[in-house]
């Protein structure tokens, strides 16, 4: 067994989300310069400038990318052999979020219809996975609301095929229009239960831009999807152009015989994730 004393995910945790409240992954800004060098809109265009601009100001002078610093989502992937100590672990993580919010806007609120600011961002939304090895991989997303408050989940049957899927998607990205914040970065989860498809989409937006899904067939689809949302004319902020996401990432996962269960879970022009592993 590896003893980790709760301390080191507590401050692992308060150091990723300070990380990335304020400098945006280099492979989406990369994906940006690219997408900018191909937006044929003018005010598209100007859009993408800008938002290239705020990441590069942001990143400078240390302040948070958007005003919107959403809740934290952190995934745990946590070693068999790894043992926890001298203290308990939800704690650790709760406090590293209370920590990183400091100067942060806080977004969170205790109860869904009192609406009590917890005033300190907590608690995080935690998914935890058990793997072989001794090691801690923590990854972290700062989930603003805009594109979550458009994301979307369907139990369809069976008999919708990939048909079913690709119009799902497409009448979730087109009815969120700008209020999800284009460009967006598309997750799509498909397979499981109802509860586990949605975990599937959030998890497809930890993956790093340009890296496809290894499965042939779900790469197709990815690559199918993201041409028929550019196709829409959302563009950059609603404003209309050629880039509507940056990219489309699918999970999927085993399902019953008589479902094909879809979940869509967007990402904002502020897609803020950060990891380390202990």
């Amino acid at each position: 067994m590896r003893a980790v004393p709760v301390e080191r995910v507590r401050d692992a945790v308060a150091s990723l989300l300070e990380e990335a409240a304020c400098r945006l992954p280099r492979d989406y800004l990369e994906a940006l310069e690219a997408a900018r060098a191909q937006e044929e809109s003018p005010l598209g265009a100007s859009v993408l400038d800008f938002l290239l601009a705020n990441a590069r100001l942001a990143e400078a002078e240390r302040v948070a990318t958007c005003q919107d610093t959403g809740m934290a989502v952190l995934f745990l992937e946590i070693g068999q052999e790894v043992l926890f100590t001298e203290g308990d672990l939800f704690t650790a993580l709760e406090e590293g979020v209370r920590r990183a919010y400091r100067g942060l806007r806080k977004s969170v609120v205790q109860d869904p219809l009192l609406r009590e600011n917890t005033q300190d961002n907590t608690p995080p939304i935690v998914h935890y996975e058990i793997v072989p090895g001794d090691r801690v991989r923590i990854r972290a997303l700062l989930k603003g609301f805009g594109a979550e408050l458009m994301s979307a989940l369907a139990m369809l049957p069976a008999t919708a095929g990939e048909e079913g899927v690709k119009r799902f998607v497409l009448e979730t990205v087109e009815r969120a229009g700008p209020n999800a914040c284009p460009p967006v970065i598309v997750g799509v989860g498909l397979g499981g239960s109802f509860d586990r498809v949605a975990l599937l989409a959030k998890k497809a937006l930890l993956r790093p831009l340009g890296t496809p899904n290894p499965k042939p067939h779900l790469a197709q689809l990815e690559k199918e999807l993201l041409e028929a949302i550019n196709a829409l004319g959302i563009g950059p902020q609603g404003f209309g152009g050629r880039v509507t996401a940056l990219a489309v990432h699918v999970e999927s996962y085993p399902t019953h015989i008589a479902a094909l269960p879809v979940a869509v879970n967007l990402n904002c022009s502020a897609p803020r994730r950060a990891e380390v592993i202990l």
